[in-house]
Formats: structure tokens, sequence, C-alpha cells
């Protein structure tokens, strides 16, 4: 696809891997329509890409309700006239072990990050069936393939994720439409400052590797641009998904070594 004058919507783009990609698109000539709860990051956001010469649309938007996100699509379409790339990035996470983290913890992160990827996958495909061509992307994470201890509630969510990409994927096949996921490790973004924030004082996660967010952001315009099934932004993330299906002990005592290192 080329992404000079293509129509791209970035939920949870005021801050993180959001805000990276929707200056990474800018760059490319896209037109852009982000949204988040924070407004006035997003203002922010759009002067920054506005300077970069994108046209953009903001809109305040809580992912985990499904008026907002259609309204936010809907509102895309009403401004450019067509979606050609839609971005479900939207997502936080909290720690703790499956039994010390609260119900309503496991509820909201699926609401949030589950929930927010389907109604942005369905307000999606509404404008790209009728266009016949469109990219979904959905930003998973490498937890959605192997999950972390001390991580259980954030990392079903983005398993939950996969699995939706995986069905959209195969569902759409000849029809001009591609869904894909990107699984990030571990981000130099403000994710882990609200995660302990929202954990109150819980524990959990590994050690490793950190990247940017603008690596990532690199690797989704890659996508939209050459959309792939899964893209791993940090390479070497593959093989602990390769490890984990030919040996799911193996890669038991690969995590657990990781997060015993990450302890203070």
């Amino acid at each position: 696809m080329r992404l000079e004058g293509a129509v791209v919507a970035i939920t949870g783009a005021s801050a993180g891997i959001g805000h990276a990609a929707a200056l990474a698109f800018a760059r490319e000539g896209a037109r852009l329509a982000v949204c988040a709860r924070r407004e006035d990051r997003l203002q922010e956001l759009a002067q920054a890409a506005t300077a970069l010469g994108a046209e953009v649309l903001v809109r305040a938007a809580d992912v985990a309700e499904e008026q907002d996100v259609h309204a936010f699509v809907e509102a895309t379409v009403a401004r450019f006239g067509r979606l050609d790339v839609m971005v479900n990035n939207a997502g936080y996470g909290v720690r703790g072990g499956v039994d010390e983290t609260p119900i309503e913890d496991y509820r909201r992160l699926m609401e949030v990050n589950y929930l927010g990827t389907v109604y942005g996958c369905q307000a999606a495909l509404r404008v790209m069936r009728r266009q016949g061509a469109g990219v979904i992307i959905n930003v998973s994470s490498i937890v959605g393939h192997r999950a972390q201890p001390g991580f259980a509630a954030y990392s079903a969510s983005k398993s939950a994720q996969v699995s939706l990409t995986e069905s959209l994927r195969v569902e759409m096949r000849g029809t001009g439409i591609t869904a894909c996921s990107v699984h990030p490790i571990g981000t130099a973004t403000e994710f882990a400052e609200v995660a302990a924030r929202e954990s109150d004082g819980r524990q959990g996660g590994a050690s490793g590797p950190v990247q940017s967010a603008e690596v990532v952001a690199r690797a989704i315009v890659r996508c939209a641009q050459r959309p792939r099934p899964e893209v791993y932004p940090y390479r070497l993330a593959r093989a602990l998904v390769w490890i984990n299906a030919l040996s799911p002990a193996l890669a038991d005592r690969v995590v657990a070594r990781m997060a015993r290192t990450a302890r203070p």
C-alpha cells in the first residue's frame, strides 16, 4: 500500500506506541485520525503531525465504550471519505498473581484491551467491506503468545487479541481486507508507570531487552505498507514463541528465570 494520502485511524494515540505510530505515518504522507481519552495530549500530537504535513482529526474516546469507537470511525470517514488502515493500539496492563489480582482488574483489561479491539475491528469492517480493501493492525504483545508470571490478566487480554486477529485474518481471505497482529517486547513508554499505579503495589513481569516506541511504530508502518500475519519488532522474540510451541516446559524455565532476574 502507498501511504501517501491514505487514511489511517489509530486508537490510544496520546502516548507511547500510538503516539509514535501517528508521527511515523505522518512522515509517510498519510492522513490521520487519532483518538484517546486525553484530548489535550492528542492536540499536542496533532500539532506535531501537522508540522510534518499531515491532515489530522482528533477525537476523544474511551475504547471500552463501543459507541465511542464506532463514532470515532464514523467521524474519520465523514472527514476523509474512507478508511485505509485501522490500528487498534489502545491498552494498558496490571501486575499481580492470578489469585491476588482483583476480578475487576481482569474485567477492565478485557473491556479495554480485548473488547476495545473488537469494537475497532467491527467499526472498520463496516467501512472496509464497502471499499473492498483495508488493513487492520491489532497491537498485541509477545505475552499474547507466551504469558509472564505476575501478568496473567494482561497476558490473557493480549492472547484474546491474537485469537481474534487469527480468526479475522482467515475470514477476510479474498476480500481485499487483511488483519495483522504486532507483538512488541517491553517498550520504553509510560506502560510500566501506569501498570505500577493500577496494580496497588502488586509485583510481576520479567526482565529482558527493551525497545523504543519508535522501533515498534516503524514496524507498524511497514506492516501497513506490506501486510503480514504477525509482526515482531524485536526479531529474537519470535524464538520464544517457537520454544513455547515445541516445549512449553522449557519455555516455563526460561520465563521463570527472567522473572527471578527482574525481582529487586
